[in-house]
């Protein structure tokens, strides 16, 4: 299929309209003509975050330009009311390859768990696809569990990337105070594993013999096992909760963070790669030949 651009277009908004059947959203592109929209998403957005005011996340004249200009901005509606949004802009990795790079992305607080992702996702890789760009990018934090499996199984990513600092200081109220370490998300939307992620077969990793790097022990805490392990297969765990974990003990969080980025930076720097994660929070990393 991902030799057949036509095919491979048709069956991506096949599977976009699908995902919003399931979800119960109509997942729509926010045109240019629409400033209330945009409003009700900078809105949604700043809910998701937790900022102060809309313009921390994506003021509305911010959001109407990209539209203007030809970049993504889509809501998810239920109905009439908003319920998830997705914005995103073209750029070009560092040989000249363009991307549509995926700014930004949220669902109402409370929705999280019930496809209104994932079906913005996919009508975000159909958009995309007929634009003729193959590859959506982003960045997301390696520490929330639930975003890492939902970027590598449920989607068919690949983190390929870690940016210590990417963001500097944050002030929204979920990321303020913590540091803004982030893994660099590839999704290749013609790749075998999106295709059946979009189908609904979500990647799978097998951990089963890999040597442990970074564990948790019994009270949560990271510990890191010394690095003398042999083989091409080194398991490197994040919290169950780090969002919890930020609010409750940030000496922890912050051990975690730095335990993770001591595991991870330089291994993929020097050619290793994140196989996957598992749903219990291990990531798999392996050596490339």
């Amino acid at each position: 299929m991902s030799g057949t651009p036509g095919v491979l277009l048709a069956d991506a908004w096949a599977c976009a309209r699908a995902a919003g059947e399931r979800a119960g959203v109509e997942v729509t592109e926010i045109g240019e003509g629409a400033p209330p929209a945009f409003e009700d998403t900078s809105l949604l957005l700043q809910r998701v975050w937790q900022a102060d005011h809309p313009a921390e996340i994506a003021a509305p004249g911010l959001l109407r330009t990209y539209a203007h200009s030809g970049n993504y901005v889509a809501g998810a509606y239920r109905g009439e009311r908003l319920v998830g949004a997705a914005v995103g802009f073209f750029g070009r990795d560092e040989t000249g390859v363009p991307h549509l790079h995926s700014f930004v992305a949220g669902v109402e607080p409370g929705g999280l768990g019930r496809g209104v992702g994932f079906a913005l996702k996919q009508h975000q890789r159909a958009w995309t696809l007929s634009r003729d760009v193959t590859e959506v990018r982003w960045t997301y934090d390696p520490l929330v569990l639930r975003n890492a499996y939902f970027n590598l199984c449920k989607l068919g990513g690949r983190a390929v990337r870690y940016l210590p600092e990417f963001y500097g200081a944050m002030a929204d109220g979920i990321n303020s105070g913590d540091l803004s370490d982030r893994l660099l998300l590839v999704w290749r939307l013609d790749a075998p594993e999106a295709v059946a992620a979009a189908h609904g077969t979500s990647a799978r990793v097998d951990i089963a013999g890999a040597a442990m790097l970074l564990d948790r022990a019994a009270d949560g805490a990271a510990v890191s096992v010394p690095d003398v392990v042999p083989g091409q297969r080194l398991l490197v765990a994040v919290p169950t909760d780090v969002e919890d974990l930020r609010r409750h003990d940030p000496a922890a969080a912050t051990a975690w963070r730095l335990a993770v980025r001591g595991a991870m930076a330089g291994r993929l720097a020097a050619g290793w790669r994140v196989a996957g994660v598992s749903r219990d929070g291990y990531y798999l990393l392996t050596k490339e030949a």
